[in-house]
């Protein structure tokens, strides 16, 4: 099963390459690590083995691509070129920028799980990392003139004060600030940190110092729309995790299942190994299409299809979205983590835009789907959703018997339907979130966030 592809290599030929494949068990072994950790002492020790790896990474990938720019010019490799192991013809540029697309690939993969480690020293309270992702992703820590100086703080934090320190360079979701720091009495402290402590950038330490505001205040979110912020919805989050689970185990067997899950969505999950094992390839898709027109029809959503529907997957998605929940932080089996975060295994989501919003509408809201129709995949930002609440002025009477009346229109956009298909909410809890919003009347964009969200996750 199919999942990216590149002009100088198939998606199969990535997952069948040796470095990562033996990347599986690491990120295994990493995951494992990660969910032990009840000290101080133990995230210590564990940031700094991830750092040597991701550091090991992205050192390869930088001579690789040194090496395929020495190849494309006629050159040879130069002594410090990582030997390749695709067992590809050496002298084509291409086998060195698979190599280096490789690299790539596994640097996110390290990354994801350093998402996790986010996600984990906050208390999985998402304030933190809606919060601190506001800003460009993170470049290559190999090479990087300042690493070795946060490096430092960090060993100091923890060997003088007995403090830990996380690397925000070892995560895609932490993109404001250096490095924070857990006292174990105030709040978590973000720090900038520079060689040379006299040219601190004063833009970074502006978006450090919104980003706490925002947390701990309620002030608006870094950037320069005033209006976006934090808006606790004062309801625990509860999730259909249990279909997860056993969608993953029955696509363990037979190599791709599909299931309906509440709230108009069916949900997808293949297993590559198991395909493999099966012998199932992109052609042999009659069984699978069965399976899944029989879940759409289950929940109503197979007519209109190609106009209407929309979905979210996990493929190819590790730390890319700095918003998303890691995979290493889902209640699942870490070796199914490292399945997900290595493609080796992937689910999507399903929904239709207009019986969402009448599932809405049952639940008492005045929803309206206006997204038009077209491809299914959610585009960054593009709103797909409308539900408007009509208030009543009674203070205020016209001639005639007539009455005014105001109201406030909350638009809903990828990235919040992106969280209820990609997390499984449960749809009671996501209209109850969306009802509180508008019950609220938050005006501008606010970024809702649930509560005892550490149940949820691991």
């Amino acid at each position: 099963m199919s999942l990216f592809s590149a002009a100088h290599y198939s998606p199969d030929e990535m997952l069948r390459h040796p470095r990562h494949i033996a990347m599986q068990s690491v990120l295994v072994r990493l995951i494992q690590q990660l969910r032990a950790i009840g000290s101080a002492a133990d995230g210590y020790e564990f940031q700094r083995e991830l750092a040597e790896l991701l550091l090991a990474v992205e050192g390869d990938r930088r001579e690789l691509k040194r090496a395929a720019d020495r190849v494309k010019k006629g050159k040879t490799p130069h002594p410090q070129a990582p030997e390749p192991q695709s067992g590809r013809d050496l002298g084509e540029h291409t086998t060195w920028l698979f190599e280096h697309d490789l690299c790539e690939r596994l640097a996110r993969q390290l990354r994801s799980v350093g998402d996790a480690f986010a996600w984990k020293a906050f208390g999985f309270y998402r304030p933190f990392v809606l919060a601190l992702s506001r800003n460009d992703p993170p470049g290559p820590i190999h090479g990087k003139a300042g690493f070795a100086a946060e490096r430092d703080q960090a060993e100091r934090a923890f060997k003088e004060d007995g403090h830990f320190a996380l690397l925000h360079d070892l995560t895609n979701c932490l993109r404001i600030g250096d490095i924070t720091i857990w006292d174990e009495v105030n709040p978590p402290r973000t720090e900038e940190i520079k060689t040379n402590p006299n040219n601190r950038r004063g833009v970074q330490i502006r978006r450090i110092n919104q980003a706490r505001a925002a947390i701990l205040d309620g002030a608006p979110l870094p950037g320069d729309n005033l209006a976006e912020r934090l808006h606790d919805l004062d309801l625990p989050l509860r999730t259909h995790m249990d279909l997860l689970r056993s969608a993953a185990e029955h696509a363990a067997e037979q190599g791709v299942y599909a299931t309906p899950v509440p709230g108009a969505r069916v949900l997808t999950f293949i297993d590559q190994i198991a395909c493999s094992r099966l012998g199932l390839t992109d052609q042999d898709n009659e069984p699978v299409d069965r399976r899944f027109q029989a879940a759409l029809q289950s929940v109503g959503i197979a007519n209109g299809r190609l106009d209407n529907n929309v979905h979210a997957t996990s493929a190819d998605s590790a730390a890319r979205d700095p918003k998303r929940v890691p995979w290493a932080s889902y209640r699942l089996d870490p070796g199914l983590c490292a399945r997900l975060i290595g493609d080796y295994a992937f689910f999507v989501v399903e929904t239709s835009g207009p019986a969402l919003a009448e599932l809405l509408q049952i639940a008492g809201l005045n929803a309206r789907w206006v997204r038009p129709p077209g491809d299914a995949t959610l585009r960054g930002g593009e709103v797909v959703m409308e539900i408007h609440q009509q208030n009543e002025l009674t203070a205020v009477y016209l001639p005639g018997g007539l009455k005014m009346t105001q109201g406030i229109t909350l638009q809903v956009t990828r990235s919040e339907l992106d969280r209820y298909l990609i997390e499984l909410l449960k749809p009671g809890t996501w209209a109850a979130g969306i009802k509180h919003l508008l019950c609220a009347q938050e005006v501008g964009k606010p970024w809702p966030h649930y509560r005892d969200e550490h149940e949820v996750w691991v």
